[in-house]
């Protein structure tokens, strides 16, 4: 699942002795503090967001070794030329005096970048240090979402963004697989970290109408899920007890197929008879005499 997220950029200044250590680790020629112009940023956090989606803490330590030495650019465009730094250390900072949406401690993933001072850079450095440029995004991707109600690793029926006896629903973005950039952006969508959107009014209906079937797929997936367990209920308690935990977890592939085979069960436990039953040959006719005055 390929996401961005929104962060921001905090100070900047001259590099120390023990950054231009970690800064020579990525550059090829001989460097001095003068040469360079670092800075630190917030990647992201474990806040939920506009999206109603946030990462756990496990997923932003993994995170931070992967965005060690990866290229900063402008507006998410992969092009060589529009590399302007570099990530040299990473961070995750706890802030347990302040709360998530939900409730948990404040965690982020914080890096510090640095940047060649050349006539190229001077009018983005000068951005950085006047407050202009402190919006980035990161592009990464994570191998699942986790529902923060029921726990199901995708395909539920509860809605992120509705609310549970009093509990918010949110999407969990779990299991860091890659991280492939992180970008200088003008206006990231959403508050402290965030998922980043660069869409136009159509695109936007357009998202609309995908997050819609979404939600009837969840339910069509619920009610799926409902009969299957009322079929395996019907085969045996056991069988019923057995299979329902694991009916919870399945996707809509596995769960169609078992739904199939239950099915096919029922049919033989409980065969379907005719209200009239006879012989192959002795088929009962209605010739409505008895009804006849």
């Amino acid at each position: 699942m390929n996401i961005s997220k929104a962060g921001r950029a905090l100070s900047g200044g001259a590099a120390n002795a023990a950054e231009m250590e970690l800064i020579r680790g990525y550059a090829r020629g001989e460097l001095d503090a003068q040469d360079v112009y670092t800075f630190s940023v917030v990647l992201c956090d474990n806040e939920v967001d506009r999206d109603f989606e946030c990462f756990d803490e496990d997923t932003l330590e993994e995170l931070a070794a992967l965005f060690l030495g990866k290229t900063g650019i402008s507006d998410h465009e992969w092009r060589s030329g529009n590399q302007v730094a570099r990530i040299f250390r990473t961070e995750i900072v706890r802030a347990p005096a302040r709360k998530t949406a939900d409730g948990r401690d404040y965690v982020c993933l914080k890096a510090w970048a640095y940047m060649l001072r050349t006539d190229k850079t001077a009018a983005l450095i000068a951005d950085i240090e006047g407050g202009i440029k402190k919006e980035v995004s990161v592009g990464c991707s994570v191998s699942e979402t986790v529902c923060s109600i029921c726990g199901a690793h995708g395909g539920c029926t509860h809605v992120p963004g509705e609310r549970y006896d009093g509990k918010l629903c949110f999407s969990v973005l779990h299991g860091a697989s890659d991280a492939y950039e992180w970008s200088f952006v003008a206006v990231p969508a959403q508050r402290g970290a965030g998922v980043t959107k660069a869409m136009g009014n159509a695109e936007n209906a357009e998202f609309a109408k995908l997050r819609k079937e979404a939600a009837l797929g969840r339910m069509y997936l619920g009610e799926m899920r409902t009969e299957a367990k009322r079929l395996a209920l019907i085969c045996g308690r056991d069988l019923y007890d057995a299979l329902a935990p694991a009916m919870d977890m399945m996707e809509a592939e596995k769960l169609m197929e078992l739904k199939k085979a239950l099915e096919k069960r029922v049919a033989e436990k409980l065969p379907l008879r005719s209200q009239f039953p006879a012989a192959e040959d002795q088929v009962p006719r209605f010739d409505g005499a008895a009804y006849r005055v």
